[in-house]
């Protein structure tokens, strides 16, 4: 190895060209076997590996080792408790991606207090909604301080004004002085963070995550994914959602792994750049994705691309998918566009978990791929089969086994455990299941059942699924369904159907009941539309409505609105509870069709 310094952080070859952290070191591995996150970061920081950040165009601008991230973590603690943050303060942060949130949450966790990531704006809903967005979740957390980036200190100073917390910018806070200090010692049982839920149901409620249930989860999808010499992560996730902070964040420290950083915006922007950045890693790539991800990509890749010549993917062993419902057709259009560059089938890993469980619920055996059931519709619904048409099927993703020290049940109506191929409402229970909903006894009991045989709590998950031989399918959300005239529809179906017709694309389509004139629940479609010309419009309208009444066999709302317009939750996923509030507020306009005129 050629000698190397380090000055401002960037490990620097001679010649000034910056060196990634290895993917293998010295230092023995160990699968997040500590007591604490802290010790984890004390462990990590021995060894040579650590987080690097790349610019737009995927071009590494930034090293930063663990052995770093600890000493500026150590630092900040410090300047913390110079502050007067005390053991069980919340400290809220802007979760952007790059070493000043890694080195505030990690000092925020040495100093006994709390870390609470919030997003970062979205190039939807505008300033004002970001500003309430934020208002809502420091009112829920009560912090003593929000941190964030010097460019967002309008937006983010008067949401915190709003709720009476100080606001400062890292690049001020790191001129703060530093008193020497002694730093509390954190037991298992400790608070370690709060993590808001992207997700529209149970929203704004904090997850309490204790250092033990951390420490079990990150020990048990490392044992899953098999993680170990030459494995290196890549990842574009944001970390103000539970898979970009827990999966590809915080599980990196506790497991030594080294990682490569694009950030979500410029993601957005070139997603192809994450695949250049998988392409030159010299070792085994583990990534994670969810299935508009993929999509994106794929999509992205024209037929002219000479695909092999850019891209060389035959070293991503784990091609991780979870997030959100898995799209069997999205993902074999992913092999289909990305197999000349060496990119295997096998590698995809379907996954579920939700931040009530700290991440992984359960995950797919490495190599195994995607399996896919299909499932009937009448047996999704709940219904008898109407012989007099033709069955209808959904595929339906094997999202895998337990993870190490999980339990499973699927649950009917009465509490009962159901047998396998039985749908039903998916339980779980472990020692990485949340400890509570912050400061909400009320919400923390409805979703956490103690055991009868005392080991632990259950926790409903609020997802439908079933099991067979351990594997877990999940079938969609159970808030989600749409119940009219005593049949169950899955948005999920009807959105699916929709974007089967030409020019549209997944996230186009929000489906969801609404009451009608005479008090009738019905189903109702919002539908982005491309389209200018009023009497193609009506067209598409027509052949909308059409589809729907062939998936409901009912009559339904349809509406076009402006593209971009539907919402999204902070990890890129659609919100249907917040577009039907939109849509019923009039916030989202529909556009007016020749017909109503």
């Amino acid at each position: 190895m050629q000698n190397r310094e380090t000055t401002n952080g960037f490990m620097l070859m001679n010649d000034t060209v910056l060196v990634p952290t290895p993917n293998d070191d010295d230092l023995p591995r160990r699968n997040a076997d500590f007591r604490t996150f802290g010790e984890a970061l004390d462990y990590a920081a021995r060894g040579l590996k650590g987080l690097n950040f790349h610019d737009a165009r995927g071009n590494l601008a930034r090293v930063y080792p663990f052995s770093e991230l600890r000493d500026d973590a150590l630092v900040t603690a410090r300047r913390l408790i110079g502050l007067g943050i005390k053991p069980g303060d919340r400290v809220a942060l802007i979760a952007e991606t790059g070493p000043d949130f890694a080195a505030l949450f990690c000092a925020t966790v040495y100093a006994g207090a709390w870390p609470v990531p919030l997003p970062l704006p979205t190039s939807f809903g505008g300033k004002d909604n970001y500003i309430d967005q934020l208002s809502v979740q420091l009112q829920s957390s009560d912090p003593e301080v929000l941190f964030f980036p010097e460019e967002l200190a309008e937006m983010c100073g008067t949401a915190a004004a709003r709720q009476g917390c100080k606001g400062i910018s890292w690049q001020d806070f790191a001129t703060a002085p530093a008193p020497d200090c002694a730093l509390p010692e954190a037991k298992g049982d400790d608070i370690c963070y709060l993590q808001y839920s992207s997700g529209s149901t149970r929203f704004p409620h904090g997850v309490a995550v204790t250092h033990e249930a951390l420490l079990n989860n990150l020990a048990g999808h490392s044992h899953g994914m098999h993680l170990g010499p030459g494995d290196r992560c890549i990842s574009w996730l944001p970390w103000y959602h539970d898979m970009g902070l827990v999966g590809c964040f915080l599980s990196m420290i506790a497991n030594q792994i080294s990682t490569d950083y694009l950030k979500t915006e410029d993601f957005a922007r070139r997603p192809l750049a994450w695949l250049d950045m998988i392409s030159r890693n010299p070792g085994n790539s583990c990534s994670y994705s969810p299935t508009f991800g993929y999509d994106i990509c794929a999509r992205r890749i024209s037929s002219q691309t000479h695909v092999s010549e850019r891209f060389d993917l035959s070293r991503w062993r784990i091609a991780g998918n979870g997030a959100d419902m898995i799209r069997p057709d999205v993902m074999q259009g992913f092999v289909n566009a990305f197999a000349p560059a060496g990119f295997k089938a096998s590698a995809f890993l379907p996954s579920y978990g939700l931040a009530e469980a700290t991440l992984a619920v359960t995950l797919m055996p490495p190599g195994e791929g995607i399996r896919v059931e299909l499932v009937e519709e009448e047996r999704l619904s709940g219904t008898k089969r109407d012989l007099s048409r033709p069955a209808r099927y959904r595929a339906i993703v094997n999202c895998g086994k337990a993870v190490r020290d999980m339990d499973l049940e699927i649950r009917g109506e009465k509490g009962q455990s159901l047998p396998d191929h039985h749908i039903g409402k998916v339980w779980c229970r472990g020692p990485s299941v949340m400890h509570s909903y912050f400061r909400d006894p009320e919400a923390t009991a409805e979703c956490l059942v103690p055991s009868e045989d005392g080991k632990g709590a259950w926790l409903d998950t609020g997802d439908m699924g079933y099991m067979v031989d351990g594997y877990l399918f999940i079938v969609g959300r159970a808030k989600d369904m749409i119940i009219i005239n005593g049949k169950n529809h899955w948005p999920q179906d009807i959105e699916w159907a929709v974007e089967q017709l030409p020019g549209f694309n997944h996230g186009d389509i929000a489906a969801f009941s609404v009451e009608s004139e005479n008090g009738e629940e019905v189903p109702a479609v919002l539908v982005h539309c491309r389209v200018s010309d009023p009497e193609e419009r009506v067209k598409l309208h027509t052949q909308i409505r059409d589809k729907v009444r062939s998936i409901t066999g009912m009559n339904c709302v349809v509406e076009l609105v402006p593209p971009r317009t539907l919402p999204r939750t902070s990890s890129g996923k659609l919100s249907r509870a917040k577009a039907k509030k939109l849509y019923l507020s009039g916030e989202i306009e529909p556009f007016k069709l020749l017909e109503a005129a």
